[in-house]
C-alpha cells in the first residue's frame, strides 16, 4: 500500500495487489474479535469502523473491496470516509445551498430586467456565499480532527494484511 501524502485529501483512496486468494483474505477479515474495530464484510465489501464507545461526530471509516481476476491474485481496494449519514446530509446542505443561490440570481436577474430592486436578492445570494465557506471550514476541521483515528484504521488494516505477499509493481 502507497503511503499518501502529509496532506489527508477528501475521501482518499488506495489499491493493494496481493498474491493471495479472496477466500484466504476474507478468513483473516473474518476472524477479528472484539476489539478497537468493527469489522463487518458483506461478500466482497469489508467495512472497518470504530468501536460505538469510541465513535465522535468526525469519526471515519475504512471500505476496503475485494476484487480478484486470476486464481491466486488479489486487489484490495480501500476508501477512507466519513460516516455515511453525515456524509449525505453533508451533501444535501451544499446541494440546497448551490440549489438557492441559483434560484436567489435567476430572480435577481429578472427582477432587475423588470426595473425591479434586486437589493434584497444579492444580500441572500451574498450570505448564501458565506454559508458555503462556513461548510468549507467546517469540513476542513471535520477533517483535522478525523485524521488520528485514519491513522489508527490505516494502521490495523496495515496490520491485518502483512502476513500476506505482495505483488511487485
Amino acid at each position: 500500500m502507497s503511503d499518501f501524502t502529509n496532506e489527508i485529501v477528501l475521501r482518499p483512496r488506495f489499491q493493494l495487489a496481493l498474491k493471495t486468494d479472496l477466500d484466504h483474505i476474507k478468513q483473516v477479515f473474518d476472524s477479528v474479535g472484539d476489539g478497537q474495530f468493527v469489522v463487518k464484510r458483506l461478500d466482497e465489501h469489508i467495512y472497518i469502523r470504530f468501536q460505538p464507545s469510541e465513535i465522535t461526530f468526525w469519526s471515519p471509516q475504512l471500505h476496503l473491496e475485494l476484487i480478484s481476476f486470476e486464481e491466486g491474485e488479489s486487489q484490495i481496494h480501500g476508501v477512507f470516509g466519513p460516516n455515511p449519514t453525515l456524509w449525505t446530509f453533508f451533501m444535501f446542505l451544499h446541494f440546497g445551498v448551490g440549489t438557492l443561490f441559483v434560484i436567489l440570481g435567476v430572480f435577481a436577474y429578472s427582477n432587475h430586467s423588470l426595473g425591479k430592486d434586486v437589493t434584497l436578492l444579492l444580500v441572500g445570494m451574498f450570505f448564501l456565499v458565506l454559508i458555503w465557506f462556513g461548510l468549507y471550514a467546517f469540513g476542513r476541521m471535520g477533517k483535522s480532527k478525523g485524521k488520528p483515528q485514519m491513522e489508527q484504521l490505516k494502521d490495523f488494516f496495515r496490520k491485518m494484511v502483512s502476513g500476506f505477499p505482495r505483488e511487485s509493481v
